[in-house]
């Protein structure tokens, strides 16, 4: 089966045709402003002389840092209603707590704290307050906001409180569009209510950004299933996309990493994944990205959720260089690159200049940078390495030599030796790696939740159902399902054998 791949970047929008693990096509292009024309554009590309009509496209897969880059840049979000079910307790700290300003001011919609929730071991604390929900979805509907977050006090355990509070509301505002915390998953109310309320912002965005999709793959006469990449490698359904877009944060960089660990064939290493505007590290292991284990800094909001333990500098090949007394980035020329640089004619020195004049790269005329010196040379060089060795240092949890793949258009810039590493592979087609990693993501299912009162076995079984479920709910075909990871954890501190299950499957798209 034939699939499309396509990642947008700060700087690039990369493309593939795969047929199986064949590359028959690949382009990069600049990103567009508006993105969904650069999409057209590598789609143009991939398809040029009848390619579609030779063998049917499978499907598209997309990573996109729509999202994300909304949340950074404080755009494209929407004022959301909040409702946290836990009084009389979990009043101390209110919703939007320690949120920067500039964002809270934007997210903010009408906030109500309503009786109920549940102990840690499934007790109720007091009955969900039906009344006050009533009243809390009548002015949600006044409000005129298009988006909510629901969160109860320990609804991981149980989300008897949301589920009701949700029908309440669909009842009263049905136009308003619903996030329940327990979706999301992950014990710690604050940091599982902002992740929830990022996600109902985001929710007309998404709406917008997927629709523009449909319409760039439709103008280009293709009518394949529509996938977006997620953040742990995996990729989901955009009508699934579309209800939970946080789950795209930082599906660049897993995208480059599978890709890496495709095109490789090495699935424990350290990739480094040098963009045109950014360098992202971080570690495979199973040939899927390492998850974060601490709570995760998402536009100054903290939060927590699924995420990939990936560190990122500015450091790319269009990071601007200023030669005397020398100074490199974080500024970038981005996607105006190709205007900017010197090897493209353009009035700006970048460290793909300097790549070009020591020859690790053949990209643009090479005569443009020919009076670089060789100081200014090794100096960059010097930096470079230096940046990206401590990224390496902060990723490796031993002290023992690993390998590292390098990927990204960017990847000329890696040295091919640096300290605590066993072997730099320069990966072949590097400058398409996460458009590789996007095209031949599988689709995943997750749970992770607190069972009672159950044998270890049983908890495990019924975790292992669920994330079947959602896998299938996402995309997957059910015959294909495999266990990626599962980890269980007694809680001694709770009544009634309670077990921490955390249960990760992955299967092929349909």
């Amino acid at each position: 089966m034939r699939r499309i791949g396509i990642d947008v970047g700060g700087t690039n929008t990369d493309a593939v045709l795969l047929e199986g693990t064949t590359i028959l096509r690949a382009i990069k292009t600049p990103t567009t402003e508006d993105v969904t024309s650069g999409i057209k554009a590598a789609l143009a590309h991939i398809l040029k002389d009848g390619v579609a009509r030779e063998a049917p496209i499978g499907a598209i897969m997309i990573g996109t840092t729509h999202f994300t880059n909304a949340v950074v840049e404080r755009r494209g979000i929407a004022r959301t209603a909040v409702v946290r079910i836990g009084l009389p307790a979990a009043a101390s700290l209110p919703p939007f707590i320690e949120w920067p300003e500039d964002l809270r001011s934007k997210v903010e919609g009408p906030t109500f704290l309503l009786r109920g929730g549940n102990e840690f071991d499934g007790r109720p604390i007091v009955p969900f307050d039906r009344d006050g929900m009533r009243r809390a979805a009548a002015e949600i509907a006044a409000s005129g906001v298009d988006s909510a977050a629901i969160t109860a006090v320990f609804s991981p355990l149980t989300d008897a409180c949301e589920e009701e509070a949700a029908a309440i509301l669909a009842d009263v505002a049905p136009q308003v569009s619903v996030t329940l915390s327990s979706a999301l998953g992950r014990i710690g109310l604050i940091e599982r209510e902002n992740a929830t309320i990022l996600n109902s912002c985001l929710h007309g965005l998404a709406r917008r950004t997927v629709k523009a999709f449909r319409t760039a793959i439709a103008e280009s006469g293709l009518s394949a299933p529509l996938y977006l990449t997620q953040n742990d490698g995996t990729v989901m359904l955009a009508e699934l996309a579309e209800r939970f877009p946080v789950l795209c944060f930082a599906s660049g960089p897993t995208n480059s990493m599978r890709g890496a660990a495709l095109l490789s064939g090495v699935e424990n290493a350290i990739v480094l994944d040098v963009g045109g505007t950014t360098t992202d590290v971080g570690m495979l292991q199973g040939g899927f990205p390492r998850e974060a284990n601490s709570k995760v800094d998402i536009g100054g909001v903290r939060t927590s959720f699924r995420m990939p333990d990936v560190v990122s500098i500015a450091l790319g090949g269009g990071t601007l260089v200023t030669p005397a007394p020398l100074r490199i980035g974080p500024e970038s020329a981005g996607f105006r690159i190709t205007e900017r640089a010197r090897v493209f004619g353009g009035p700006d020195l970048t460290l793909t200049d300097i790549g070009v004049a020591r020859g690790k790269a053949e990209i643009g005329d090479k005569a443009l940078v020919a009076e670089i010196g060789a100081e200014l040379q090794a100096d960059t060089a010097s930096w470079v390495a230096g940046k990206i060795a401590d990224m390496i240092d902060r990723m490796k949890t031993s002290a023992a030599d690993v390998p590292v793949l390098a990927v990204g258009g960017g990847a000329f810039l890696v040295p091919d030796e640096l300290p605590g590493v066993s072997q730099v592979v320069k990966v072949v087609n590097a400058g398409v790696a996460n458009a590789v990693g996007a095209a031949m993501a599988q689709v995943s299912g997750e749970i992770d939740r607190i069972f009672q009162n159950r044998s270890r076995e049983d908890a495990i079984a019924e975790a292992r159902a669920i994330a079947d479920e959602r896998a299938v709910a996402a995309g997957a075909r059910k015959d294909s399902l495999a266990l990626l990871d599962v980890e269980d954890m007694p809680l001694a501190y709770v009544p009634g054998n309670a077990l921490r299950v955390r249960v990760r499957v992955v299967g092929d798209a349909l």
